[in-house]
């Protein structure tokens, strides 16, 4: 019993892998799809006539497949945001029992199929392909098992907040001379102005050396006869 749900809003999508919650961590991580509580999932924002829709054909599948002992009505399955959206959500098990489920298929707005590591962002425009399933257990409802989704407009990844105010300290923003690379000649005469440009010493002259006479034939052969002494 597959439904399109057209052109919603995606909200926090997980299914490029199978993802499951952490107590320890308090948010959703990466599992193996035969980890406990492992699955594909997420939201989607409609409008109050998407919601209604969409209301109508999962009341009608719950009517088909009610039993007697069944709650007669389906109650309301979707919350509301502070801007009056409704929200829904769609998800499939990483596996069932020992059975591991094919991850949902994702498809560009022609209809390409998108590489398996593609990863969805929150506030993209979305086709999403589900499969009603009746149930009534502690609860009761109609589960949107999530099939597939088809990217119509596709919305720019956020960076994460920061959460940290300006203190003092480190500032990798510090006036550096020698930052950006190359350093000009400027910045170059501004930091070695102290350093190079005071007057160098005047510089002594060296004596000229006085050539001695050369020695005449007679004292040189006094040295050399003085060698034998």
């Amino acid at each position: 019993m597959t439904h399109l749900i057209n052109n919603v809003k995606a909200l926090y999508p997980r299914i490029n892998q199978t993802y499951r919650f952490d107590n320890t961590e308090n948010r959703s991580v990466p599992c193996d799809p035969l980890d406990d509580g492992a699955a594909y999932e997420m939201s989607f924002l409609m409008t109050k006539e998407q919601a209604k829709e969409l209301f109508t054909a999962m009341a009608k599948a719950y009517k088909e497949k009610r039993e007697d002992k069944w709650p007669a009505q389906l109650e309301m399955p979707f919350s509301k945001d502070e801007d009056g959206m409704y929200v829904g959500k769609a998800k499939l098990k990483g596996a069932y029992g020992k059975d591991v489920t094919n991850k949902p298929a994702q498809y560009d707005a022609k209809t390409n199929k998108l590489p398996e590591d593609f990863k969805l962002t929150t506030g993209s425009t979305v086709n999403i392909a589900v499969v009603f399933v009746p149930y009534n257990m502690r609860e009761h409802g109609v589960s949107l098992r999530l099939k597939a989704v088809q990217v119509v407009q596709l919305a720019e990844a956020k960076a994460p907040s920061n959460p940290f105010a300006s203190v003092e300290g480190f500032d990798t923003k510090e006036d550096n001379p020698f930052a950006g690379g190359g350093v000009s000649q400027e910045k170059i005469e501004e930091v070695t102005a102290d350093v190079f440009d005071e007057e160098e010493p005047p510089k002594k002259k060296a004596k000229k050396k006085t050539a001695s006479k050369p020695k005449s034939d007679d004292d040189l052969a006094d040295i050399v006869d003085g060698w034998d002494d």
